[in-house]
């Protein structure tokens, strides 16, 4: 494995408290530490286009959505940098992307980053909403390939 991509993380983020947890946990980890750099990547996970009356509903929706990413990721990287994270080291990526698994898109958005390690907070579904709805931190450790998966509870 290359040494630049094992010490590349990314955290997966979508703004919740877990999201908030995980960022905290990589701070804690190597913050004051050199050789890291990270990537807070979120995923717009838009509906179809069929879903929308017209093509401009669904772009006012996409960037409706980027504005509240905006805040809350940059609030995120605050968190990174406080703990003694170089801003340098510490990038943003918030993208759309379309496909039926949100795990599937941010697992190809991880592997295009070139990646080592990537931390996503752990959602809390019950079983019975696990079974309906699915888990995307269960799906990325069932389907990561060549790197590693913290899931931050």
């Amino acid at each position: 494995m290359n040494p630049m991509r094992k010490n590349h993380i990314v955290i997966a983020v979508d703004g919740s408290e877990n999201s908030r947890r995980a960022v905290a946990y990589v701070s804690g980890l190597i913050g004051g530490l050199t050789g890291f750099t990270v990537t807070l990547l979120h995923v717009i996970h838009a509906p179809e286009e069929d879903f929308f009356s017209s093509p401009q509903e669904r772009e006012r929706w996409v960037n409706s959505g980027r504005k509240k990413v905006e805040a809350w990721i940059t609030d995120y990287r605050g968190l990174l940098i406080a703990a003694g994270v170089d801003a340098g080291d510490v990038s943003i990526r918030a993208v759309e992307r379309d496909g039926p698994s949100l795990a599937r898109l941010i697992l190809a958005e991880v592997t295009s980053l070139e990646a080592g390690t990537i931390v996503l907070g752990r959602q809390g579904l019950s079983r019975k909403e696990e079974f309906l709805f699915g888990s995307v931190s269960k799906q990325i450790v069932s389907h990561a390939r060549n790197c590693t998966v913290w899931v931050v509870q």
